[in-house]
């Protein structure tokens, strides 16, 4: 009995340092150097795919053109990853533990408009305290309900995914050996 106990002690231990999922959202203030890091992002991602499946005896002078691109395209990507990086606000919401998720929800009864959508909260109050109380940046929740209510539809439905996405977010696998 004392060796099942000691699997389980150890396999407990685990589970107790294992962290909770997060998520993150990314907000950038410049639609032309988005637009530039993500086709930037896509040219790297398909030249090192093509290098990585040429033939062992393609000619040399093919590989080292096909060498001299894909470094060329990684650059590019490199130099666009800074300029992204320079004007993004990334805001980062980790999973809450089942109990508070419960007691936040709770906290936020369904109106019979969020019934006959099919939801068991009052979005308009639950969204903000979800995101407020998911955020590891310790967004206010005052800033939740604000951003909630001005930012464009898109990046409020954005918010709202990032935060409760990260609550949905599974850990498990059920698949067989």
């Amino acid at each position: 009995m004392t060796s099942t106990a000691s699997g389980w002690d150890a396999i407990k231990k685990r589970l107790d340092a294992m962290p909770r999922p997060t998520g993150i959202l990314r907000l950038c203030a410049d639609a032309d150097v988005r637009d530039r890091y993500l086709a930037a992002k896509q040219k790297a991602a398909r030249a090192s795919d093509y290098q990585t499946s040429l033939p062992k005896d393609v000619d040399k002078d093919a590989r080292t053109l096909i060498d001299k691109d894909t470094q060329a395209a990684l650059d590019d990507l490199a130099a666009a990853q800074q300029d992204y990086d320079a004007c993004t606000i990334t805001l980062t919401f980790q999973a809450l533990e089942r109990e508070q998720l419960e007691a936040l929800r709770a906290q936020h009864p369904a109106t019979e408009e969020d019934e006959e959508l099919g939801r068991d909260f009052n979005f308009d109050t639950f969204a903000p305290a979800l995101i407020a109380a998911a955020s590891t940046d310790g967004m206010p929740l005052e800033d939740a309900v604000t951003a909630m209510k001005s930012w464009s539809l898109s990046d409020a439905q954005d918010l709202w995914n990032a935060a409760w996405g990260v609550q949905q977010r599974k850990r498990t696998d059920l698949g067989k050996d």
